[in-house]
């Protein structure tokens, strides 16, 4: 097995472990947004109850909540389209680097053969 691939397996064991963990650790535990705890913390520091500066958009052209699924899929599109572009990037700058090293190489035989 490469080093590469161990390391991988590593870091996701531990990206496994952070995300369960805390499930096992604290049982009964409520583990709210944090929206609801921002909210708790400027009443609790302002000492009357917090209103929102305004309201989302979606919320005022639909009349009410959205459902918590459709909430739940615009948050996961977001997430992929994020990753996606993260990804694009990284890919590109990868590929960059090996193009670079291509053209080095190329430049360095034309000039050996003159």
């Amino acid at each position: 097995m490469s080093k590469n691939m161990k390391t991988t397996i590593l870091l996701l064991c531990i990206a496994i472990l952070i995300a369960v963990v805390p499930l096992f650790v604290r049982k009964g535990a409520e583990f709210g947004g944090s929206d609801d705890a921002g909210s708790v913390m400027v009443e609790e520091i302002q000492g009357k109850e917090y209103t929102p500066w305004f309201t989302p958009v979606l919320e005022t052209a639909l009349g009410g909540e959205l459902p918590g699924e459709v909430e739940s899929l615009l948050f996961c599109l977001q997430t992929g389209i994020g990753v996606g572009i993260v990804a694009f990037v990284m890919g590109r700058l990868v590929e960059r680097k090996k193009w670079q090293k291509k053209a080095e190489d190329w430049e360095n035989r034309e000039n050996q053969t003159q």
